[in-house]
């Protein structure tokens, strides 16, 4: 068995493409070695600034040996046939083809055995196909060479078995050397394999395994600030960033000029993360600390303090930027900013953000009544939660948006509610963001994503496959979240046809329910997937919304939860299946007697007593189905149907629905429909799976 290592050694790789291109590699290796005959034991990749490796063990030496059989003509065929059939397999005479006996005769076979090649053959040309193919988002070309790579190359290690397989690349052919740090350790290094390279590399100031570097990164800096009674804002996002920034990461405090600290903590935070991959630290009470830190990818002789230095230096310039754009944009008030929305396009047919802002002001005040809420505040969010869009800070902190709109609405003197309302009306930006909770903040939130989902579905710019433009399956899941975890007793269709009546003649009257009703399938999709990740049946719901109509989401949550306690009990199990024979024999007489058995079921028709008892039963527990439903007890609705289940055993058992007597038989198959009907007045049965 042979082991094998891969190294690409370019300029730096952005940080974004590396785990992918690791990924992207190890599949097109490891599949092209399979199929090759040549899987690995295991394959294992690293990858960092300058490079991307790939280490498999467990190879054999060659490939196993393969035959080939090729049939030919019938023993006695005609001489041209033969001929050809020897030239075709390359025999030089029949002696060397074997006869063998077939279902219609004897017939020749050419069986050619041909050895595995050397596994150093195979993978040289697994490795430059392989490196051909990689899919690199961005790519480009250097010098006058014509391949395409993420950044130039400088050298490629390709080493079998400790001997180097001669892949050759852009114009690089491989060796068994590498370099270490570009500062630190920029001498070539000699490897022999695996063990070899990573233990050298790690003498040459190189950690080639991304995890090993994200985890320094993360302990030692939790280490350096809980030494000044500090907390690092956690940012797994930047930590794998900045670990794909370093070979050898230093992690190092430094100190924000205090003439920066007025400014709102997340405007600090954004600048120094954007700009600089700093990480923001924090006081005990939750607060912007004055430090942040720092990754080096540097041992210095001064422990780093030239480098804090500097880093200091350059944040400085970053800071006083955000400063000058705080202090300028609190000289004109968010109302005073409305106007230049209008050159500001939300969507082409869609209008302005202008526009936009007046449809959400009327929503507003439009949910303000269902929810209690103060409907003038209400109007007040609504009218400036887009207005920080115009300001400087957003312009160059877009993530921003809603959060400074929020500072500047404190400053001018609105409302507390009215500023919370403005920086909470894009949340829940995802479904690990938390949702609003104050009225206000609601009913903002539900008219900015609610505006979005009727204007684009109005316009057919739905999401496709996997195609969401304009998240709109991130805006009903917020508007899911944000009605289940408040529990709104909230209309939907209503407020649906509401907010397509603001789009005026872009939506005529008449088209405003079927884009309602549109928009509600697509919200029944969305909850099924939010549902599915909480453990709950997709069926469950699909069984509720089939009632139609169903637009109150905290009534149908309640309606699914009562559903699932009933199909998990044995009652209900049982009864669901005695439904589903009812459903069936019905509709299989129906189609053969092309009649509907519906209406009254005379007692006197059904001829046994088992038909009476279930008649009554059944009467019974619509009586207290209906009062539960009407109440919005559905576990009590369900209960009363639970109480069908011996009758309806007993009626199976005992009577035959397609009696001779036909009114007899006409009662039974009344009987079964009335079964289906008031169980479908619970939910749909017929959508539950199982």
């Amino acid at each position: 068995m042979a082991d094998f290592l891969l190294e690409i050694f370019s300029e730096e790789i952005p940080a974004r493409m590396q785990k992918q291109a690791a990924a992207d590699l190890a599949r097109l290796v490891g599949d092209a070695l399979k199929a090759g005959g040549l899987e690995a034991k295991t394959l294992e990749t690293a990858v960092g600034p300058r490079r991307v490796v790939l280490s498999a063990t467990g190879l054999p030496k060659a490939q196993p040996d393969t035959t080939e059989e090729r049939k030919g003509p019938q023993v006695g065929a005609p001489e041209q046939a033969i001929q050809g059939f020897l030239k075709a397999a390359g025999l030089k005479s029949l002696d060397d083809a074997e006869k063998r006996e077939m279902p219609k005769g004897v017939f020749y076979f050419a069986v050619t055995k041909k050895p595995g090649r050397p596994t150093a053959d195979v993978v040289k040309d697994i490795v430059e196909a392989a490196l051909q193919q990689l899919p690199w988002p961005k790519s480009m070309r250097w010098a006058s060479n014509p391949t395409r790579w993420v950044r130039p190359l400088h050298g490629i290690i390709c080493v079998l078995d400790g001997k180097v397989v001669p892949v050759a690349f852009a114009g690089v052919t491989a060796a068994a050397t590498t370099r270490g740090h570009r500062f630190l350790s920029p001498a070539f290094i000699a490897v022999k394999d695996f063990a070899d390279y990573k233990a050298k590399l790690r003498k040459a100031f190189v950690i080639i395994d991304p995890a090993e570097r994200a985890e320094i990164i993360t302990t030692t800096l939790k280490k350096l600030a809980a030494a000044e009674g500090l907390t690092v804002k956690d940012d797994p996002g930047l930590v794998a960033e900045v670990t794909g920034l370093v070979e050898w990461p230093v992690p190092l405090l430094g100190t924000i000029d205090a003439k920066f600290m007025d400014v709102p903590a997340e405007v600090l935070t954004s600048a120094m993360r954007k700009h600089q991959k700093y990480f923001a630290l924090t006081t005990k009470d939750g607060k912007l600390s004055n430090r942040f830190g720092v990754i080096a990818n540097m041992v210095t002789p001064d422990k780093g303090k030239e480098i804090i230095a500097g880093n200091e230096k350059v944040l400085r310039p970053r800071l006083s930027d955000a400063k000058f754009f705080w202090d300028q944009d609190k000289k004109k008030s968010l109302a005073d900013r409305l106007p230049k929305l209008e050159e500001r396009v939300f969507q082409a047919k869609l209008g302005t953000v202008r526009a936009k802002v007046e449809r959400l002001v009327a929503l507003a005040a439009y949910l303000a009544q269902p929810l209690k809420a103060d409907a003038a505040g209400a109007q007040r969010a609504a009218l400036l939660c887009k207005a920080d869009l115009s300001t400087e800070m957003v312009g160059e902190f877009p993530d921003l948006q809603g959060i400074m709109g929020h500072y500047y609405a404190l400053h001018e003197g609105e409302q507390p509610d009215v500023a919370l309302a403005i920086a909470e009306h894009y949340s829940p930006l995802g479904p690990n963001d938390s949702c609003p909770s104050a009225p206000l903040s609601v009913i903002v939130s539900l008219a900015d994503k609610v505006d979005s989902l009727m204007g684009f579905f109005a316009i057919n710019e739905k999401p496709t496959g996997s195609k969401d433009p304009y998240a709109l399956r991130r805006a009903a899941l917020g508007v899911i979240r944000i009605v289940l975890e408040n529990n709104l007793r909230l209309p939907l269709l209503e407020v649906f046809r509401f907010a397509l009546g603001t789009f005026g003649s872009l939506v005529p009257d008449n088209g405003r329910d079927k884009v309602a009703r549109e928009v509600l399938d697509f919200f029944a999709d969305r909850l099924k997937a939010h549902l599915r990740d909480k453990g709950v049946r997709h069926d469950l719901v699909s069984a509720v919304f089939a009632l139609g109509d169903e637009d109150d989401l905290v009534r149908l949550m309640a309606r699914v939860e009562a559903l699932a306690a009933f199909v998990a009990s044995d009652d209900g199990a049982n009864l669901l299946v005695a439904y589903r024979r009812a459903a069936n024999i019905v509709r299989i007489e129906e189609k053969k007697d092309d009649a509907a058995y519906k209406g009254d079921v005379p007692a006197a028709d059904l001829g046994a007593a088992e038909g009476a008892d279930l008649l009554s039963a059944l009467k019974a527990a619509e009586d207290t189905a209906t009062d539960a439903l009407a109440a919005e007890d559905f576990t009590r609705a369900m209960s009363a149907l639970a109480t069908l289940r011996k009758p309806v055993d007993s009626f199976f058992d005992k009577v035959k629905v397609n009696a001779d007597d036909p009114a007899q038989r006409a009662a039974r198959l009344r009987l079964l429909s009335k079964i289906e009907a008031a169980m479908n007045r619970v939910a749909d049965f017929s959508k539950i799976e199982g």
